[in-house]
């Protein structure tokens, strides 16, 4: 079997028989990502120390961090390294709000997209609990979810919102945010902008820096390793400390510094940024194809968003009615499938989706959803697997779908 330009050569010959269909939960780990981890790791000595290994070491981490900065066209003291992108979220949505209060004990409030990802709306979320004196505002959204503007003005109308936070592609949906129209917004009362651009970054333009003060990313989405990931702050933005010790990166976050994930983020953040336009071309080519053989198999399939609709290619949402979406995953699954019903940032356990609800779509609706989400190692091989297990996987979870009620 031969694969497309852009898929892996080496993958496990039980990957070949298998449709990888869930990319937006983590992709696969590229080769150069992977490389450049082991040979960083073979460099001995902490970055910190000042003898030759350490200075060595440092060089790694420096030279690292360079390339990283340049790819996304900022200094890089402007860079935070940091486990992934939930610890990236939690700095900028925990860190920042309550470094900006602070500074001014009149900015309360955070305001979260009400289909954010849980690492932004739980940690805004966690804010009141160790200080009732905080305010979370949830920022409602329309159907295709996007933010409703004249919401999100009313909320920070009174000068209160420190920090207002939207993801710039939906981890489930794909929906793309205007984050210029919430920058205007958000400067006209003194808000810093923040953005989870987890899910976007290989798939669409990252955004301006005259637009956000902060931008969090996610290695193992670009091809990293699970582990590392990056908050990119502008210098002015007030941080109360997230860890102490040592002091490392700005006094924000304390420890010790990774080279070899640190070298591995940079390597994948090349590649995606670089194949971005071409992959994007593929990926939403293999995504028309994706729509078209779902709406053959069942005509009763509904997409989420509209084709129209501001989004990432990667992500193709779509509901069956009456199946039960539970049965659904493992019935796929058995038949060499991995996909998603949605996030899978939840601790493994399928629930109802707040996204889905903030759209408006309520559970009964949603019963039957699917994510499928490809990446750079998608080809048309994995819509073929697909399509063969679709008929009858959908028979049998409808089936269940009517015992439930």
């Amino acid at each position: 079997m031969t694969r497309e330009p852009g898929a892996r050569a080496d993958l496990d010959r039980t990957d070949l028989d298998r449709a990888y269909l869930d990319h937006a939960a983590t992709t696969v780990l590229r080769p150069a990502a992977r490389d450049a981890f082991l040979d960083a790791s073979a460099v001995r000595g902490n970055p910190s120390s000042v003898h030759a290994s350490g200075r060595r070491a440092r060089g790694v981490l420096d030279e690292s961090l360079a390339r990283i900065a340049s790819l996304l066209d900022v200094p890089r003291s402007w860079l935070i390294m940091t486990s992934g992108g939930t610890e990236a979220d939690n700095l900028a949505i925990r860190a920042v709000t309550l470094g900006v209060r602070q500074k001014d004990p009149a900015r309360t409030a955070v305001a979260v997209a009400a289909t954010d990802h849980p690492a932004v709306l739980a940690t805004a979320q966690s804010l009141t609990v160790g200080d009732p004196g905080v305010e979370v505002r949830e920022l409602p959204v329309d159907p295709q979810g996007a933010l409703r503007m004249p919401a999100l003005a009313g909320a920070l109308a009174d000068g209160a919102v420190g920090v207002v936070s939207a993801a710039l592609v939906n981890n489930e949906t794909g929906a793309l945010q205007d984050l210029a129209a919430v920058a205007a917004v958000a400067r006209e009362h003194g808000t810093l902008v923040h953005t989870d651009a987890v899910q976007a970054a290989g798939h669409v333009p990252l955004p301006s820096w005259d637009d956000v003060d902060l931008m969090s990313l996610s290695g193992h989405k670009l091809g990293a390793p699970v582990g590392v990931g990056v908050l990119v702050a502008k210098p002015g933005v007030p941080f109360a400390a997230f860890s102490t010790g040592g002091g490392q990166q700005r006094g924000v976050r304390s420890g010790t510094l990774d080279a070899a994930h640190t070298a591995a983020f940079a390597a994948a953040l090349e590649e995606a940024l670089t194949e971005r336009e071409a992959q994007s071309a593929r990926l939403q080519e293999l995504a028309g194809k994706l729509r078209a053989g779902i709406r053959e198999i069942d005509p009763q399939a509904r997409f989420t968003l509209a084709e129209a609709t501001p989004q990432s290619g990667h992500i193709v949402h779509v509901v069956f009615p009456g199946a039960d979406s539970d049965s659904l995953l493992f019935l796929l699954d058995e038949r060499g499938v991995d996909s998603a019903a949605g996030s899978a940032c939840s601790a493994g356990v399928t629930q109802a989706s707040p996204v889905l609800a903030a759209m408006g779509i309520t559970d009964q609706q949603a019963r039957g959803a699917l994510r499928l989400s490809l990446g750079w190692t998608s080809t048309e091989r994995d819509l073929e697997i697909l399509w063969a297990a679709l008929p009858e996987a959908l028979i049998r979870a409808r089936a269940v779908g009517a015992l439930m009620g």
